[in-house]
């Protein structure tokens, strides 16, 4: 599954090259080039608009809370979709975390894919059902406002070459979903975990019932736009653009502190 996901994002980043290169995440100690210790160091391209530039990407934890640690050039969650009036065809912008976890440990079945942490902005739908993200008393009108998912990815070739996609559920499947799986026929969910996005910075904070399946893992780190499919039938959510990824080749090289 990892070689399926490197060989999707070489694809994906065949237009452009980005300079990038790991920090050895076992010298905790030692300051990365960008100032952050440890992690994923990447050297800032030109080539990626300054607020989805990686130059950080760490795991670290404290008791039975990870926290999700993403540092960008420019001004974390500046850019957001431009609204296009409807579900078909709309945008995705993302920040994401793809991890070696298994999706058996946030409530999806064992295998079912690459588990990633995302957190994102689409103006044109809401998929946290439970939440009021914005605060103004209506649950399904804020998708413009940064929020955090676990997703489930895999290659489909319906989303081009090698592209990866959220794993779609077929009708009348009943694969095993997160309590808070928002009823959408995608392997997705919102947890509600607010990320804090900080100048150049953002971080979710995100427990676990056994906290040693993030520390036995390993994770890297990509910015993305995703696009919901113009038929809005399966694939339903495509990866469309990778603006970078913290380790140049997706390697997983990140361990967590």
């Amino acid at each position: 599954m990892r070689h399926a996901m490197t060989t999707a994002i070489a694809l994906a980043m065949a237009a452009g090259s980005f300079a990038t290169y790991a920090h050895d995440p076992h010298e905790t100690g030692r300051k990365a080039a960008d100032g952050h210790a440890g992690g994923i160091a990447s050297a800032p391209s030109e080539a990626v608009r300054a607020d989805f530039d990686i130059v950080h990407t760490r795991i670290s934890t404290e008791g039975r809370v990870a926290t999700f640690h993403m540092a960008v050039s420019g001004k974390a969650g500046a850019t957001r979709p431009a609204a296009s009036g409807k579900l078909a065809g709309s945008e995705v912008f993302s920040y994401v975390w793809p991890t070696s976890i298994d999706p058996w440990e946030v409530g999806f079945d064992r295998g079912a894919g690459i588990l990633a942490l995302a957190v994102t902005a689409h103006p044109d739908f809401d998929d946290t059902p439970l939440y009021d993200e914005n605060g103004d008393g209506i649950l399904d009108n804020d998708g413009d406002v940064w929020h955090s998912h676990w997703v489930v990815l895999q290659p489909n070739p319906a989303c081009g070459e090698g592209a990866l996609a959220v794993v779609d559920i077929p009708e009348g499947a009943k694969p095993r979903l997160p309590k808070t799986w928002p009823g959408l026929p995608l392997l997705l969910d919102s947890p509600g975990w607010q990320p804090l996005l900080d100048d150049h910075t953002v971080e979710v904070r995100v427990p676990f019932d056994d906290v040693g399946v993030v520390t036995a893992g390993s994770f890297d780190g990509v910015t993305a736009g995703l696009r919901v499919n113009a038929s809005v039938h399966a694939p339903l959510l495509c990866v469309v653009d990778v603006f970078k990824v913290a380790s140049g080749d997706l390697g997983l090289p990140g361990k967590a502190e």
